[in-house]
């Protein structure tokens, strides 16, 4: 009996090392079926390194010192964040398709850089938002700056979300701090932090350059990073972006309406255009309200969408 139980055993530790032959030997094959060139592959797919800086980085025309330490580590810093946030940077140019064609030739005919164009990237991501403070719209227009250069901020009627009104004033504000400071690259500086705070901080640290200034980490950084944005969407394939042109948001061609009379249902006002009330606001975003007061019968000019592009 003892002996009958010892055979037995040791047939079950054959079997439990035949099994564990066999599946190594079939992991073995898997493997040498697997393509060499496949792992390499999965590793060539995505990659994180180090970002070239270009040697010539320059933001409207001025150069960047990069020879500076500090300087390089900051500039570093933006073309990381920037670049591996990667939804992010495919959002911009999608919409940077769509939107830069509007405010180039406004910068164009105001004598302002185009790279400001990247100002306005930086502020909003091309978008109509409004941030904690107050400031509103592509170009983060604070109420009061709004109305001192001539836009109408009131509930029914805020031209901040009007993008060529609030580029004009972007470009005005813009050329009053260069002529002040002396430099674009300080005028947008001041853009971020106010042309009291630069002045402040200038004559506290006697320093003239936004690169010899030290900041707050927001209008510290603010330059860098219109500088890495514009160098991104400039060259997205050197940073591993491929898009192809039919990736891209386009704009939809519109024509002009005017209205010199109160508008009591935009609702109603759209299906005349044969469009509904969500079409028309996204045209005209300024429009804050369902309906146009007008009391004064001031003149307004509403875009329309062209027949074909939405029904």
């Amino acid at each position: 009996m003892k002996f009958l139980k010892n055979v037995l055993m040791l047939l079950g530790v054959f079997f439990v090392i035949s099994t564990l032959i066999f599946a190594v030997q079939s992991n073995q094959q898997d493997i040498a079926e697997v393509p060499e060139n496949e792992s390499a592959k999965e590793v060539s797919a995505y990659q994180i390194t180090a970002i070239d800086i270009p040697e010539d980085l320059n933001f409207a025309g001025e150069s960047v010192p990069q020879e500076d330490p500090d300087v390089l580590e900051r500039v570093d810093r933006e073309f990381l964040v920037n670049t591996y946030w990667q939804s992010n940077a495919v959002l911009l140019m999608k919409r940077a398709n769509k939107f830069f064609p509007i405010i180039e030739p406004i910068l164009a005919k105001n004598g302002v850089p185009d790279d400001f164009k990247y100002l306005a990237v930086a502020e909003s991501g091309l978008q109509n938002v409004v941030s904690p403070a107050g400031a509103t719209g592509f170009w983060q227009i604070m109420k009061a700056t709004g109305r001192e250069y001539g836009l109408e901020v009131n509930s029914n009627v805020d031209e901040r979300y009007h993008l060529e009104k609030a580029t004009e004033v972007a470009c005005r504000y813009l050329k009053k701090s260069k002529e002040r400071f002396g430099t674009w690259t300080l005028a947008a500086a001041s853009y971020n932090a106010g042309s009291g705070a630069i002045n402040k901080f200038m004559g506290i640290q006697k320093a003239e350059s936004y690169y010899d200034l030290l900041l707050g980490q927001e209008t510290g950084r603010y330059v860098f990073r219109i500088m890495a944005i514009k160098e991104i969407l400039n060259s997205p394939e050197k940073y591993g972006f491929h898009l192809e042109k039919s990736d891209m948001y386009e704009g939809v061609p519109t024509f002009k309406v005017e209205v010199a009379e109160p508008v009591l249902s935009f609702a109603d006002f759209a299906q005349q255009y044969e469009i509904n009330y969500k079409i028309l606001k996204r045209h005209n975003p300024w429009l804050r309200q369902p309906h146009l007061n007008n009391a004064s019968k001031k003149k307004y000019t509403i875009e329309i969408p062209n027949k074909g592009y939405y029904n």
